[in-house]
């Protein structure tokens, strides 16, 4: 079989790639080991885990009513863990058979395959689905290189016990343990640590850095780790290292080293999220005149153009960061490149959001970044407690902030904290890839009472004019 384009994955970045390259008229095929289009995004990443999400932020939600509105129910919540498992698969499957029916109908080869470079114009097929061609094999003139990324597991934690789980695991939902140790206070800990402590289990976090979300900025991560603190009883570790993990019968026995813990203690079952690598090896790039670098990622440039000319890489194994939209706007241009059309990935800002009870999103430069870049901003920053929308959803440790250039006005980064966050951050988005300046926010008319609000109080702080609290702009 022969193909213009073959697209070596099958996930968010592969599907978009693919289909836009067969809207421009070419040939297209994709190889996904997978039985179903979605990649890790779809099958066990985002959307199963905004799915379970959710129940945890109602239960959240539900508890508040209780606590601060005089709402009352009878009685704790019962957990149905059977039925929260099927409705998550309920969503996976509906959005995996509409891939399928859309690649159908664009005229897109699904093939069922494991596949490796055999050359750089050739991969092989591994497996016995019957899409596949025979002689096991198929050609293309171009390639684009989709293979994401898997967890992270440091030999030292894998100890062959189904006890302790990376995300995948966590995501397959097998019973709801009473205690769980997250291991990594990175976004993926944190949100899957929601959930459980939601469902019902005791939860413990252990980080190695001083603070959680490491990178992520601080004023945006106090709210939040006030909020995982009190979830997980003050059960938070930081500057804390996991020294070694053990099973024990139906425990597994961590010992701890640092000073926010020492010592050992059992749990039921322990959830180590401490990142993620691409997916490079095993695939027979040493074939093909594709460089990976020291940390596993394949090197190309705006283009997607990797080393070898008839190779494009995309997503994960393109590089930082490892988010899904990133790799959908790099497959949409590695597929127009090779369409023939001029196309770069040139973002100045892509958002990245933490889906925890609050919500935290950013896009842009932060303030970190800014400091270490040596760089004059002005940051203005409002306070979602003086927002009526915020109050009245009794949603007020929240907040919007603003980097702006002070000798142009233009924004140059933003984050907010709170419910909601990362549907907000889209407008922050937006005005820093188009190089707005801070009276376009303050000047564009925003809905009263909503908490879109907050981006244009914060540009009004800036100016040292915002209606909801007196914070005159100070005087250079």
């Amino acid at each position: 079989m022969h193909a213009s384009v073959v697209v070596l994955g099958g996930g968010p970045g592969g599907y978009a790639a693919a289909f836009l390259a067969a809207d421009e008229g070419l040939d297209v095929a994709i190889v996904e080991a997978e039985p179903r289009l979605g990649g890790t995004c779809l099958l066990r990443g985002c959307i199963p885990s905004k799915a379970l999400l959710h129940v945890a932020k109602v239960i959240g939600e539900v508890d508040e009513l209780k606590t601060e509105w005089g709402v009352e129910y009878s009685g704790a919540p019962s957990i149905d863990v059977d039925k929260v498992r099927a409705r998550k698969e309920k969503v996976i499957s509906n959005l995996t058979g509409g891939l399928g029916n859309l690649a159908k109908r664009r005229g897109v080869k699904v093939i069922q395959a494991r596949g490796t470079f055999a050359s750089s114009n050739e991969i092989k097929l591994e497996g016995d689905h019957e899409s596949i061609p025979e002689g096991g094999s198929i050609t293309f003139d171009h390639c684009i290189l989709a293979t994401g990324s898997v967890p992270a597991m440091p030999p030292s934690f894998d100890i062959g016990s189904d006890r302790v789980m990376d995300s995948t695991g966590a995501l397959d939902l097998k019973d709801i343990p009473e205690t769980l140790l997250v291991i990594g206070g990175g976004y993926i800990g944190l949100e899957m640590g929601s959930v459980y402590a939601a469902l019902g289990s005791k939860v413990s976090v252990v980080e190695l850095a001083e603070g959680l979300l490491p990178g992520a900025d601080r004023d945006l991560v106090k709210p939040l780790a006030k909020k995982i603190d009190a979830l997980c009883e003050g059960r938070v570790f930081l500057n804390t290292k996991v020294g070694s993990i053990g099973a024990i019968d139906e425990k597994i026995e961590v010992t701890f080293e640092g000073p926010g813990k020492f010592g050992h203690e059992q749990f039921d079952r322990v959830l180590v999220s401490v990142g993620r690598r691409p997916v490079t090896r095993g695939l027979g790039l040493e074939n093909t005149q594709v460089v990976v670098n020291e940390r596993g990622f394949v090197v190309c440039d705006a283009q997607q153009r990797t080393a070898d000319p008839k190779i494009f890489a995309i997503g994960d194994v393109a590089g930082d960061p490892m988010l899904a939209h990133k790799a959908t706007h790099e497959g949409r241009v590695a597929a127009e490149v090779i369409a023939g059309k001029s196309a770069e990935f040139d973002k100045i800002a892509i958002p990245a959001v933490v889906f925890t009870d609050p919500e935290i999103a950013w896009a842009g430069l932060t303030e970190e970044e800014a400091k270490g870049d040596g760089r004059e901003v002005t940051v203005s920053i409002y306070p979602w407690a003086a927002s009526g929308r915020a109050q009245a959803l009794d949603i007020t440790n929240g907040l919007t902030k603003w980097l702006v250039d002070p000798k142009t006005n233009r924004v140059l980064g933003c984050g907010i904290v709170g419910s909601g966050a990362g549907e907000l951050i889209a407008e922050a988005a937006l005005a820093i890839e188009m190089g707005c300046e801070v009276a376009d926010i303050t000047e564009t008319v925003h809905a009263h009472p909503t908490l879109s609000e907050t981006l244009m109080n914060a540009g009004e702080v800036y100016f040292g004019t915002a209606t909801e609290i007196y914070k005159p702009k100070k005087k250079s």
